[in-house]
């Protein structure tokens, strides 16, 4: 076959050739592409038994090789394949665009560069806000509006009442709801903002429309799965975990047009499952033996929601706390596993583990309620649960182990005493993964269960968290090759989110009524992944609709179409695309660099991630600028961070303004009671107050907060930015994150007046900041101006508020609030 290198062959055909001398040899690649800096390799397998010891990269304009190397390392037959070898590139690092050459062979174009992953996170939401149910943003129109009523209530008068619990997320292709993926679907929402917040844009309003509206659109989603929770939760003890049943699997229609009935006289509202922790289903009987499952994931999204949603809705997150308690309690109160139900076919969600939610719950609630006791809970659960069961295993029944990531170990690792304990256990989970995976050139370790590739996005999370918290690089070549699996580095060269990349080879064709019927696209769902041939060939149902474009590849071991017939492998699912969220944000972040919280040499947080800017006013005796701000700011739809004395806000003349303030969305917290000096000018480490003085400061701050219906937040600025290590320490026992304006920016300056020798004019700090922004940028940088100033300077630059919005935004910087 002659090969034609002097025109970018579409990616489809490339993965199709068939090269002299490497006869049925295909060169599998990251579709999406590489970072500069990351692990890079590519795997070639072949029908045949060949060989290969070196291969080249080509730039795919000059067609010309730019890098040739040996790092090859081979495999035996694997699959559909009798060679297979991995291909590594990792010390290439130049962007561009590129091919691999091997022998005859050669890949898809990809290209090296940091973007690649940028806006991929936001990219899924696409899905999640296609699978919205009561109103549907995609479709604009409302559906499933009637649910539902009550089914197996222990108190059997409420038995067939109606009860609203409308919203939410459809499960997958078909209508069904449960708690179980939801609450996870949430809580990974959430802790993706909550790991990587300068990786999500506002381009949706809360009903999922276009449109800004002041909160990332991640949120919005997540707000969107815990409004629905709320509603599954009326009261103390009252909670429900299913919404339909399999009765829903009567044809394909779109959810609009659902016309599914369920009982007499019931119309189209659908049966709503109460939790009682007993076995259910009319037919067929589910093993429930507990609450605590459901109950730990209702706690679990409940307190993180609280903790992340507080500054954007207090109320709302007063609320979500108490649940988050009441949830944990009623976990503890009845231990053991909750299933979902099922109807006429003997088919449900066959989760057996509790510990794992029960273990996250009580990590959740700690960072919301700051008690020990919740600690030394969270490490007898994870005791008894170490390593996530399908890690390392053959098999395992459809979602026995759920969620398939434990993410309370990782959120243990944060805390001193269990560290060590909680690493062992997420370096344990991942042994076990590479172990099973190490005799194949994909290295996947992932059993071919249903919904393979929920589980391959768990274990590539869990690698990417234990290297954060452990500083161990170990898995790196495993993550990439995980990471590449699911962006078509696997056997069949395959994308296996829908559309990603739009003009790559990704599913076109998956099980879904959207795109069946209509042919509409459903972009970012994960499908549910390759499946083994034995669960595949035993299916009922199953019948391709087109021939298979990937016959070449399939084998008895493991199975994957694209094609609306197969719903083994080929329908993406709700809480797989919510996983995906953290992941792409961390990759965004790591590549962009904005993937870490910035602190000073004593610990205080002066930057965060992302290309964002927080502007931060504070004042103590001074706020003749109030006003002014309040306008600008307002004009402009920008939210801001505000910290006050107590003093400040004890004083009549200011007290209006702040509780406007509050009004308006912005974040409100203290600068202390008192506006005390912590600690000595020249010597930093000499301390000025004690440790009692400190706590009873900021106590009477915090009271005055309270009284103000203003909840304790997380960040604290200190009197005069001026403190210590000791006074960092001090804060974090109090549940507080100390924080401090951006060094170099120079803004803080605007304090001074002409008759000091550190004067800087109004004129002078904005030339500063626009300099600063051209030479180093102004990336998760935290502005502070002073809400009001000395009367001696009367060039307020406050007053350049305006000037330094649009500059900001010209410069393509999102202006927030802190989280």
């Amino acid at each position: 076959m002659v090969l034609l290198l002097k025109k970018i062959l579409p990616a489809i055909a490339l993965s199709a050739l068939l090269a002299t001398g490497y006869g049925q040899s295909w060169v599998r690649i990251n579709q999406l592409g590489y970072t500069e800096k990351d692990i890079k390799v590519a795997v070639l397998v072949s029908k045949n038994a060949i060989t290969c010891t070196r291969f080249s990269l080509v730039d795919a304009v000059s067609n010309k090789v730019v890098y040739t190397s040996d790092k090859v390392q081979s495999f035996p037959a694997y699959a559909a394949f009798e060679s297979g070898f991995r291909l590594n590139f990792t010390a290439f690092q130049k962007p561009g665009s590129y091919y691999i050459k091997a022998g005859d062979v050669v890949s898809p174009v990809f290209p090296v560069n940091n973007q690649v992953y940028d806006g991929t996170a936001d990219f899924v939401l696409k899905y999640m806000r296609q699978q919205r149910s009561r109103f549907n943003p995609f479709l604009n129109d409302s559906c499933h509006t009637a649910d539902g009523f009550i089914v197996y209530h222990k108190d059997p008068r409420k038995d067939s009442t109606r009860i609203d619990v409308a919203g939410g997320w459809h499960d997958a292709s078909d209508y069904l709801q449960y708690l179980p993926t939801s609450a996870n679907a949430t809580f990974q929402l959430l802790f993706a903002y909550m790991k990587n917040p300068g990786s999500f844009e506002d381009r949706h309003d809360a009903s999922g429309r276009a449109g800004s509206n002041g909160v990332p659109d991640i949120l919005d989603e997540a707000r969107w799965g815990l409004e629905w929770m709320v509603k599954m939760n009326p009261g103390k003890e009252e909670y429900y975990n299913q919404i339909a049943d399999d009765r829903d699997h009567r044809g394909m229609r779109l959810p609009n047009q659902d016309t599914v009935t369920y009982a007499p006289h019931m119309g189209l509202s659908r049966p709503v499952y109460f939790i009682s922790g007993k076995p259910q289903g009319p037919k067929y009987q589910n093993r429930t033996k507990g609450v605590a499952s459901s109950a730990g994931k209702f706690a679990s999204a409940f307190a993180l929601g609280a903790k992340i949603l507080q500054g954007y809705d207090p109320v709302f997150a007063a609320t979500l706390t108490e649940k988050a308690r009441d949830a944990y309690a009623f976990g503890k109160k009845y231990p053991g596993n909750n299933q979902t139900i099922p109807f006429g076919a003997p088919y449900f969600y066959e989760e057996d583990n509790y510990v794992d939610d029960m273990e996250l719950a009580a990590l959740s609630l700690y960072e919301v309620d700051k008690k020990t006791h919740y600690l030394d809970e969270a490490i007898g659960f994870a005791r008894q649960e170490p390593v996530t069961p399908w890690m390392g295993a053959d098999t395992a029944r459809h979602y026995q182990w759920y969620p398939f990531l434990n993410l309370g170990h990782y959120l243990g690792t944060g805390h001193g005493n269990n560290r060590g304990e909680y690493l062992s256990f997420m370096k344990e989970g991942i042994d076990r993964v590479k172990k099973r995976g190490a005799g194949n050139p994909f290295l996947m370790g992932v059993p071919f269960i249903w919904c393979s590739n929920n589980l391959t996005v768990a274990i590539l999370t869990q690698i990417s968290l234990y290297k954060e918290a452990s500083g161990d690089h170990q898995y790196d070549e495993l993550e990439a090759a995980l990471r590449d699996w699911l962006l078509g580095c696997n056997p069949w060269g395959t994308s296996m989110i829908c559309d990603l990349p739009e003009k790559g080879v990704a599913p076109k064709d998956p099980h879904s009524a959207f795109t069946h019927l209509h042919g509409y696209k459903i972009s970012g769902g994960l499908v549910d992944g390759p499946i083994y041939g034995s669960i595949w060939n035993k299916l009922i149902g199953i019948k391709l609709y087109k021939p298979d474009s990937f016959a070449a590849f399939q084998s008895p071991l493991v199975i994957y179409h694209d094609d609306y017939g197969d719903y083994s492998s080929n329908e993406p699912t709700m809480d797989g695309t919510a996983s995906l969220t953290y992941y792409f944000s961390k990759m965004q972040a790591t590549a962009s660099g904005t993937d870490v919280v910035r602190r000073d040499t004593e610990g205080a947080v002066i930057g965060m991630p992302g290309k964002k800017v927080y502007l931060i006013f504070s004042a103590h005796d001074k706020g003749e600028g109030g006003a002014y701000i309040q306008q600008v700011l307002k004009k402009q739809g920008v939210k801001a961070s505000f910290f006050f004395t107590g003093d400040f806000l004890r004083d009549p003349q200011f007290r209006p303004a702040v509780l406007q303030l509050k009004k308006e969305g912005h974040y409100i917290a203290s600068h202390s009671d008192k506006h005390l000096l912590y600690n000595d000018w020249k010597q930093r480490d000499s301390l000025l107050v004690s440790k009692e003085q400190f706590v009873t400061d900021l106590d009477h701050a915090y009271q005055t907060l309270a009284e103000m219906g203003i909840p304790k937040g997380r960040w604290f600025l200190p009197p005069y930015e001026w403190y210590n290590k000791d006074i960092v320490a001090w804060a974090r026992e109090q549940g507080l994150t100390v924080i401090n304006f951006t060094p170099g920016t120079g803004t803080n300056a605007d304090y001074t007046w002409p008759e000091q020798s550190n004067y800087k004019s109004s004129a002078q700090l904005l030339s500063q900041l626009k300099k600063v922004e051209s030479e180093k940028g102004l990336a998760g940088n935290f502005l502070l101006i002073h809400y009001g100033t000395d009367e001696r300077r009367t060039d307020k630059f406050y007053h350049q508020l305006e000037t330094i919005i649009r500059f900001l935004r010209a410069r393509g910087y999102q202006l927030e609030r802190l989280p």
